[in-house]
């Protein structure tokens, strides 16, 4: 056992490492365990499947291999380090707050996954400190587990396949793509020794890159753009960070920038880091109570919402290994199949991923047994078909999806969309970008469309944008923006800055809140009451008390400042402001005189037109402040009988006033029709704006079509490309059997026919879609026509046996040809070359029958027995001598012929030994007196005999008399 004391810091946060086995697994735990110190500071739980009805034996057998306390558990058992706890059988495995937990299994036989059920309790428990590692065994049960613990930044660690007695888990773990460490099991533990003493000791809800290494980080950055085209200084620091982190503790390097040269001397390491950044957790049906609601009510609103025949669209971004594409594809389908009365409606969905290998594997459709935890068998058995090791999805499904390698920060989207889905995509980016985002799926969407985010992502402040129709399950419905609209910034411009950093000025303007602004205004300038209005005077925020200067005007509520002004200041106010928008500078009345309820007062008017801040510029600011009354001197007035002139003066002055009011309601008149021809003109404006902004539209969506078209060009070529290699295969495969074989359509004209059909029949390439009876033939073969007419109507196979002019003999077999959908299209004729089997028949019943003549000839008496003794035959000769008949003898035990005179111990002790030692013997004295023969004196012999095919062995027995020998002999 290793002695080896290395060991990592313990505190309350150590790792776990969960070892997942199963066939062949007992050796592979040993060897692991063997190879950890007893002070490892870490703890170990062992998941194995076991025999739910045999108790668990593995505690005692992994006892014997490490010094280390070895538990089976029980339930709500808290784990301690330097521990080995094993499952027991029976049950499920969970772990919550460092505490095991049994569940029982949802059922006892069957497919159960009790590795991947540990896996992820283990990963949603202890995120990077979670370590996983599958050992020897069959299947694919962890595989899922694994993802998970790879998602929140665990270690993941693989038994070498090639060390394994069983590889399919492994297998399946490193196909995944997961395995961080792949090794013999007994190299485990120093890899994993390695990577915890690299471990925080204390987790962070953070992780950050040590201190004054920004340049190193971008350094990364600017690596991974040149090695694959991508730009990861768009995503949240923290994600990169904690990935780089994880590298590094793989790898066992202390300091970022030695990771950098690291880097730049290990090109394949910038590949690993990568994909590492792009791990697409995701599973059937991930969220269920999501995929219940768009079942049961989103796309059904969506299917009643159309018309007979329409091709609605979704788009799945970042839609990994295809999982999701699939799962809308089925609910989909589902949803159609329960609309009442039934509805002519297809779904075409365009899925789209970074990362190019795992679209390779979505278009594949193809996925391991595991996925049975996460669909129902129902789904299972309707839309899978189960293939070795596992499920491929049917093809009417994979036909709706298109799967695209799509950069969705710098490439063009998809629109005309009925259903978008972004899920857990978003949580990765930073808040700009995700800030661009949400507009650009408002615009792919149609009116109405559906976008689906994941639980922990939002729409943010775009309120105005959509909807929401579940915000727990973050479900919003698209709603026409209030205009105007919000300008969507194109993928095309998501480039950053050259100096690496994105720029922090917001793309969109915030919703501007006239109170806060005004009175940030009024407090850094003024004290006294103001009112804010428009250009016009319309009035938008009163500030203070201003009734001793306002009061609404009489008749329909109007909200002008002149028509709300009190006498003194309404004469006052209009030329004056008029004065403050032509100079745009402060213009000051002072000492104006205002009545107020009979009460005069005197204030000072300050009206300036703002140009700063920029949601405010082009408003009015009119400040009121009350003053003093300034000393007057006292008016004289002469008694001299000028009353009238006084008089006259008045009403002078108050037909002054009152063309003074004509003469401003004009005014308001003329800007009024000002106004309107100005609103005509921004309405003029506005057309040509959206004329333009259509024109745009027109060719962002040419753009994204001919992008549309590209994919599924290349989709197209894909399934081609595949398409040829497996009809290569195909026709490699039916020539290399030499079988003669040609295949018939539901006429019976000629359809396909393999090299080997062209040694019985003149075909030549252009034959191919004749009737077969027009074609000249070697064989004799009239009823042909009539059997494969029969095969058709039937679906019957038929054999049979026929021969060619030069003499040989071929089996004819004609079989349906039956399509994927189970469809009749034709039969199948194979001709397989039978003359040299028949000439050995032929040549071994000439050689029985000569065998049969030689032994009737023979006068000895002979017997042939099988193993149990039994008669199997006896020649002409015993029957004379001893006087039986064959229905005496032939399937008789030998020990029971005549009156049991062969019944002879030591006889039968020998024989006993022919067949399992290949023995023989010679000259065996027999002395017995026969009922019907009298006394005679015999001379057994026997030897092995072996049948045609060598696959019977039987016993000769030889009868010699000797009684008339002896008895010469004799004195």
């Amino acid at each position: 056992m290793n002695e080896n004391t290395d060991s990592v810091p313990v505190d309350d946060a150590f790792p776990i490492v969960g070892v997942g086995a199963s066939a062949g697994g007992l050796e592979a735990l040993e060897q692991f365990l063997n190879g950890v110190p007893p002070k490892s500071g870490m703890a170990f739980v062992v998941v194995q499947h076991l025999d739910p009805t045999q108790p668990g034996m593995l505690p005692e057998l992994l006892q014997r291999t490490t010094p280390m306390q070895v538990i089976q558990i029980t339930d709500s058992l808290v784990i301690q380090p330097n521990c080995v706890y094993v499952i027991p059988p029976g049950h499920d495995l969970s772990l919550l707050h460092r505490t095991l937990f049994l569940l029982e299994p949802h059922a006892p036989r069957g497919l159960r996954l009790p590795i991947d059920f540990f896996f992820r309790s283990l990963a949603d428990d202890l995120h990077e400190k979670s370590i996983g590692v599958v050992l020897s065994g069959m299947g694919s049960d962890g595989t899922i587990g694994l993802r998970a613990i790879k998602e929140k930044g665990g270690l993941v660690i693989v038994q070498d396949p090639a060390s394994a007695k069983f590889d399919g888990m492994p297998r399946s773990a490193i196909d995944a793509r997961l395995a961080d460490i792949v090794a013999p099991a007994e190299d485990l533990p120093e890899k994993i020794l390695a990577f915890a003493r690299h471990l925080p000791v204390t987790t962070e809800p953070e992780p950050q890159i040590e201190s004054g290494a920004e340049n190193a980080f971008d350094k990364i950055v600017i690596l991974l753009r040149a090695r694959t085209g991508h730009d990861f200084s768009l995503y949240k620091k923290n994600t990169v960070n904690r990935r780089i982190e994880r590298r590094m503790a793989i790898h066992q390097i202390e300091r970022i920038a030695t990771y950098v040269r690291f880097l730049q001397e290990n090109p394949p390491e910038l590949d690993l880091l990568f994909r590492e950044l792009l791990i697409g957790v995701t599973n059937f049906f991930r969220d269920p109570a999501v995929w219940e609601t768009l079942g049961d009510r989103v796309i059904p609103d969506l299917i009643t919402a159309s018309p007979d025949g329409t091709t609605l669209r979704a788009w799945v971004a970042g839609c990994s290994t295809g999982e999701e594409a699939f799962s809308l594809a089925i609910v989909f389908r589902e949803a159609l199949g329960n609309q009442s009365p039934a509805k002519q409606c297809t779904l075409q969905i365009y899925a789209t991923d970074l990362d190019t290998d795992a679209i390779d594997q979505a278009r594949m459709g193809y996925y391991p047994e595991t996925i049975a935890t996460d669909i129902t068998e129902e789904r299972l058995d309707r839309f899978f078909v189960k293939e070795e090791k596992g499920y491929r999805v049917r093809k009417e499904i994979r036909e709706m999806v298109v799967f695209a390698p799509q950069n969705i920060i710098m490439d063009p989207p998809f629109t005309r969309l009925d259903l978008l889905s972004c899920r857990n995509l978003l949580i990765y980016l930073e808040p700009e970008i995700q800030r661009k985002l949400i507009p650009l799926f408002h615009y792919a969407l149609n009116p109405g469309g559906v976008l689906i985010l994941g639980t922990a992502e939002s729409i943010g402040t775009f309120t105005d944008l959509f909807s929401s129709l579940d915000a727990k399950l973050r479900l919003y419905r698209k709603v026409q923006p209030p205009l105007p609209a919000p300008s969507v910034e194109f993928p095309t411009v998501f480039f950053p800055p050259t100096n690496g950093t994105v720029d922090p000025r917001p793309t969109q303007k915030p919703v501007v809140n006239l109170q806060s602004l005004a009175d940030q205004v009024i407090l850094q300038q003024y004290a006294p009451a103001a009112v804010l209005t428009s250009d016009t005077g319309d009035i938008l925020y009163i500030n203070g008390r201003t009734g001793r200067f306002l009061e609404p005007a009489a008749g329909k509520a109007n909200w002008n400042i002149f028509a709300m002004a009190r006498d003194g200041l309404r004469s006052e106010l209009g030329g004056a402001f008029r004065h403050a928008l032509l100079q745009e500078k402060p213009v000051a009345l002072r000492g104006v005189r205002i009545v107020s309820e009979g009460v005069t007062v005197h204030t000072d008017v300050t009206i300036q037109k703002l140009t700063e801040p920029s949601p405010l510029k082009g408003l009015v600011l009119i400040v009121l402040a009350d003053v003093p009354p300034t000393p007057e001197a006292p008016v004289r007035v002469r008694h001299t009988g000028r009353r009238e002139e006084m008089l006259d003066l008045k009403e002078r002055l108050r037909q002054s006033e009152e063309d003074l009011r004509i003469t401003r309601e004009e005014m308001q008149s003329s800007q009024e029709e000002l106004k309107s021809t100005n609103e005509e003109l921004q309405s003029t404006n506005e057309e040509l704006q959206s004329t333009n902004e259509e024109l745009t539209t027109s060719k962002e969506e040419m753009q994204s079509l001919n992008e549309e078209l590209q994919t599924v060009n290349t989709e197209l070529e894909s399934r081609v490309a595949d398409l040829s290699h497996v009809n290569d295969d195909m026709k490699n495969l039916l020539n290399s059997t030499n079988i003669a074989t040609v295949f018939l359509d539901n006429q019976l004209n000629l359809r396909w026919y393999t090299a080997g059909m062209t040694k019985l029949v003149n075909l030549l390439p252009g034959d191919v879609g004749r009737p077969v009876t027009d074609i000249a033939s070697d064989l004799f073969y009239p009823d042909l026509i009539r059997d494969a007419g029969e095969v058709l109507r039937t679906l019957i196979p038929v054999e049979t046996e026929v021969t060619v002019r030069d003499g040989h003999r071929f089996s004819v077999h004609i079989t349906p040809y039956r399509t994927l959908e189970n469809r009749i299209d034709g039969v199948v004729i194979t001709f397989a070359d039978i003359t040299a089997f028949r000439r050995l028949e032929q040549e071994l019943s000439r050689a029985r029958t000569y065998a049969e003549a030689i032994v009737a000839t023979i006068r000895e008496p002979l017997l042939v027995l099988d193993s149990e003794m039994h008669v199997v035959s006896a020649n002409r000769s015993f029957f004379e001598t001893f006087q039986v008949s064959q229905k005496e003898v032939e399937g008789r035990e030998l020990s029971t012929l005549g009156d049991g005179e062969w019944d002879i111990p030591e006889l039968q002790r020998l024989l006993g030994t022919i067949l399992p030692e290949n023995a023989v013997f010679s000259d065996l004295r027999v002395d017995h007196i026969f009922p019907t023969i009298g006394r005679r004196l015999m001379l057994l012999n026997a030897r092995r005999i072996i049948t045609e095919g060598g696959n019977t062995e039987l016993i000769l027995l030889a009868f010699e008399d000797v009684t008339d020998r002896v008895g010469a002999d004799s004195p």
